[in-house]
């Protein structure tokens, strides 16, 4: 034990004082009768004489002033500073991206080697690793107190970008030719870059160096995928461990909801692992970013720009479409699939949901019905992309077998017949592309050599025919051109989607030029490759998205995806809205390897603050002079004074508690005794855990916002357990759901008895999917045919639609939709005027997936994020389930309103 203020013990003095302070006693007082005043003048009573106090309380006090005493003097017990040398010393601290996971740890080390500096009084000198910004270098700080130091080490966070180890061995460089010299603490993050040799031979030049790092702790980073493929495919790199390693991956949206949290396995001795996570298109694109859970830091971050959004593009089917190499939709398909949502039928089938891009193969605009469709679909905002070929060259393709400007699915007009580059009958060989203008999408796109052209039909010759031209060939005839329709466009290639024309689908280039067409029909600019960017949103060390730092610059457009982030270029969003770009700490190639040791190396986790014992001591001495003033109070005789001592101390004593709760059965259920609701145990824990946390949360918000109170909700089997307890009960419906005898026979005495079974399927079957589902339905295979399954052999009345007219919809709140974490999708219920249970449906069957809508975690979040609305859909999902635990507590005593003003009427006669 060590004193940080041992003059303080000279208090130590006074013990003596204190002891002839409390030596003596004043008597105990006694009752006594009062007598006449002749008596009390004749009573000769000697002069009392003072009692001494017992030795036991003469201790207790002294030990109070003692413990005080040493209190005040700022006791202390070192610990972990074992090896510190006594003496002016150099801390250099890694402070880049890959300390950001184990930063607090970092901090509490320093804490602990600065109280040793404090007590040996010796100061010390700071070198951070990483820039602060990019107007600060990298120098060595002053030597400082230990007081000082920590104030500028306490406020400090991780940067976002890596340690600049170069210009930290400049700066140690510098400071050893200034001739000072001294021992060496670096906390090092663990991760080998390429100036490591350099760096730990300055370090050794300054002094001995004590390494402190933390064994086996993961450096984990999210970067692209090998590939380069966008979307949400992403590369999980680590550094190799010998044994194998689970993260969860979390898609997160711009509010913060989780849409997925997907589940990735490191191998032993592996540096990285691919991880593609599935998600419909209109849930994936609602994708912000991608994190790590439970890794703190930008490096278990990745951001997502418009690049990585798949849009949904129609493939119109025709008879010959998958005849493998020759079919019109066989390069379509290879060349978007790893970039686009693609979705192939009939026209009736691909127009009944939002698309971004129609693309029809020579002859699939045959028939007027389908080419007056197609126009309005463009002129509300779609972009249509048309491919020639020896149909558009027949005229089956047109109105007219000669086309004329006046056909609106075409961008130009066209010239009869078909030209022929090439051939045994030809002098022309086939044509190579020429550069692509500046206003073309296609600008920053390079040219193979190798690609040509050996027919194509050709534009009729016009004057306007150049601002409609997006691609041509040497010989300047177009190759793509476009036009405007409405709020839509067109765009035609003047070749076909095949081989047959030209090699154009068999190249690189063509799957370019499709995502840049999709791109250009979401709104989505591709700026040149020389444009710079402004950054928007950056990175903080913690991971958090924040307004750039000072010196933060602008970044060329074609620098994205391959550049390591630095401070002049922090990782973040870049760019206006339409071009936004997104830098991540993962988009560097440098490999994730381990750090070679340098110097002697230490576990940071030994170097702890030092434990000071003075607050408890001073504690101990006030608790101590309590009880010493009690056992005053008590002795002084008085009747309320010793009662009220008395209670105090038996009400302190007293354990805390309930004491009704003791006083319950334990055979008695808690739902007797509380409302509570109910959901059927499915046996999947990820299923049953969203039922719970979705039942709690609607219990939440009923208590929340109405006079009922709920109670935590329970899961149920209903074979097994006693459902007339709850006056509702979630049942979700998955695959593999089965029902026995026992569960039908259960489940149809609750509902008798006016018990309401609300039925999910969480989402829509693919198999028995309509247009009703509407764009955000959710997919749920196999649902369809579990629900009948499950609901065989129940007692369930005749079903309607639910309507804003049914007393469901206003039982609290008046509702004219009914959504969950999906919308769009049919809520059932029981027909009105069945007189079943007084007219209240002993069921509600539909599949928007409420629980996952009303589900809150243990922290108080809503993990799940309702598509399409958002915050606004949960509340109103909130809403329609407060409606549904109303009707369950009430029936349908909103329907008997309905009879009032002819109450009203009898009664006034």
């Amino acid at each position: 034990m060590m004193l940080l203020a041992p003059w303080m013990l000279l208090g130590l003095l006074a013990l003596p004082v204190v002891w002839w302070l409390l030596h003596a006693l004043p008597p105990a007082p006694r009752v006594q009768s009062f007598p006449p005043m002749a008596l009390l003048r004749a009573l000769n009573a000697p002069p009392p004489d003072a009692t001494s106090a017992p030795l036991w309380r003469l201790l207790l006090r002294c030990a109070a002033v003692g413990l005080l005493v040493l209190g005040l003097a700022q006791p202390i017990f070192p610990r972990g500073q074992a090896g510190l040398a006594d003496a002016d010393c150099l801390i250099v601290v890694d402070d880049g991206w890959a300390a950001a996971g184990t930063w607090p740890q970092r901090i509490h080390a320093l804490d602990g080697l600065l109280n040793h500096l404090s007590r040996t009084g010796h100061g010390a000198r700071l070198l951070l690793t990483a820039r602060s910004d990019a107007l600060d270098p990298v120098t060595v700080q002053p030597t400082q107190q230990a007081q000082v130091l920590r104030g500028m080490i306490d406020p400090l966070l991780p940067r976002a970008w890596s340690a600049d180890r170069t210009a930290a061995t400049r700066a140690l460089a510098q400071l050893a030719q200034q001739g000072w010299h001294g021992p060496v603490i670096y906390v090092s993050d663990g991760l080998a870059t390429p100036a490591d040799a350099a760096f730990g031979a300055a370090l050794s030049k300054i002094g001995p160096v004590r390494e402190m790092y933390l064994p086996g702790s993961d450096i984990t980073l999210l970067a692209p995928p090998d590939g380069g493929e966008n979307g949400l495919a992403t590369r999980l790199r680590a550094v190799p461990r010998p044994h194998a390693r689970t993260w969860h991956l979390r898609l997160e949206t711009t509010t913060g909801g989780t849409l997925a949290l997907v589940p990735a396995t490191l191998p032993a001795g592996s540096d990285h692992v691919d991880i593609t996570p599935d998600l419909p298109a209109e849930l994936r694109n609602k994708v912000d970013h991608l994190s790590l859970d439970g890794v703190n830091g930008p490096g278990g971050v990745r951001l997502l720009d418009e690049r990585e959004r798949q849009r949904p593009v129609g493939l119109i089917f025709s008879t010959s479409s998958d005849t493998p190499l020759m079919g019109s939709l066989f390069y379509l398909r290879r060349a978007l699939q790893p970039t686009a949502e693609l979705r192939e039928g009939d026209l009736d089938t691909l127009l009944a949901r939002p698309l971004s891009v129609i693309i029809a193969p020579d002859g699939t605009l045959g028939s007027p019905d389908s080419r007056r469709k197609v126009e309005a679909w463009v002129r509300g905002g779609g972009t249509l992309i048309r491919f020639a070929g020896p149909l558009l060259v027949k005229g089956s393709d047109s109105p007219a077998p000669d086309p004329k400007p006046a056909d609106t699915l075409l961008p130009v007009p066209l010239m009869g017949g078909e030209r022929v580059l090439g051939g045994t009958m030809s002098w022309s060989r086939p044509e190579h592309l020429a550069p692509f203008p500046a206003s073309s999408p296609f600008h920053d796109l390079d040219i193979p050599g190798d690609v040509t052209v050996s027919r194509q039909v050709l534009a009729q010759p016009s004057t306007d025919l150049d601002s409609h031209s997006w691609a041509r060939l040497t010989d300047g005839t177009p190759l793509v051109t476009h036009a405007a329709l409405g709020a839509g466009q067109v765009v035609l290639f003047h070749v076909t989607s095949t081989a047959e024309w030209s090699n154009l689908p068999l190249s690189g280039l063509f799957v370019g030029m499709l995502q840049h067409l999709i791109d250009e029909a979401s709104g989505i600019e591709t700026p040149a490759g020389a444009t710079l960017l402004a950054p928007y949103m950056t990175l903080d060390g913690d991971g958090a998205l924040v307004t750039p730092p000072a010196g933060a610059q602008a970044l060329r457009a074609d620098a994205f995806g391959h550049t390591a982030p630095t401070p002049e270029h922090p990782p973040g969003l870049y760019g206006p809205r339409n071009s936004r770009r997104a830098l991540n700490p993962g988009d560097g190639p440098a490999p994730l390897v381990a750090q070679d040791t340098i110097g002697t190396a230490s576990d940071l986790r030994g170097q702890v603050p030092d434990l000071a014992i003075g607050p408890m001591l001073m504690l101990l001495a006030a608790l101590l002079l309590v009880v010493d003033g009690a056992i005053s109070v008590l002795q002084r005789g008085r009747k309320w004074a010793r009662r009220t001592t008395v209670a105090m101390l038996a009400l302190a004593c007293m354990p805390h508690g309930h004491a009704h709760a003791a006083d319950i059965p334990p055979d008695v259920p808690r739902a007797a005794l509380e409302t509570r609701l109910a959901y059927i145990i499915t046996g999947h824990a990820d299923v049953d855990d969203v039922s719970k946390e979705g039942l709690q949360g609607l219990s939440d918000y009923v208590n929340a916002r109405t006079s009922a109170v709920l109670g935590h909700p329970d899961g149920v089997v209903p074979e097994r357990d006693d459902l007339s307890y709850y006056p509702l009960i979630y049942w979700p419906v998955t695959a593999d759901a089965t029902t026995t005898p026992a569960r039908t026979a259960a489940l149809n005495t609750y509902m008798r008895h006016g018990g309401i079974l609300m039925i999910d399927t969480q989402g829509q079957d693919p198999a028995t999917a309509t247009d009703s589902g509407g764009s955000y339905t959710g997919s749920a295979p196999g649902t369809a045919a579990a629900l009948r399954r499950m609901t065989a052999g129940l007692d369930i009345p005749p079903l309607a639609r639910m309507d804003n007219h049914h007393v469901l919809s206003r039982t609290f709140y008046l509702l004219h939709d009914f959504p969950g974490r999906y919308d769009g999708m049919p809520v059932w219920v029981a027909q009105e005027g069945d007189s079943t249970n007084d007219g209240v449906s002993p069921v509600i069957i539909g599949s928007n997936d409420w629980a996952h809508a009303w589900a809150v975690d243990d922290s108080g979040n809503t993990p799940y994020a309702p598509v399409p609305d958002g915050a606004e859909q949960r509340v109103l999902a909130y809403r329609f389930g407060v409606n549904a635990v109303i009707y369950a507590l009430t029936g349908n005593y909103k329907a008997d309103q309905v009879h009032v003003p002819a109450l009203l009427k009898r009664l006034g006669e």
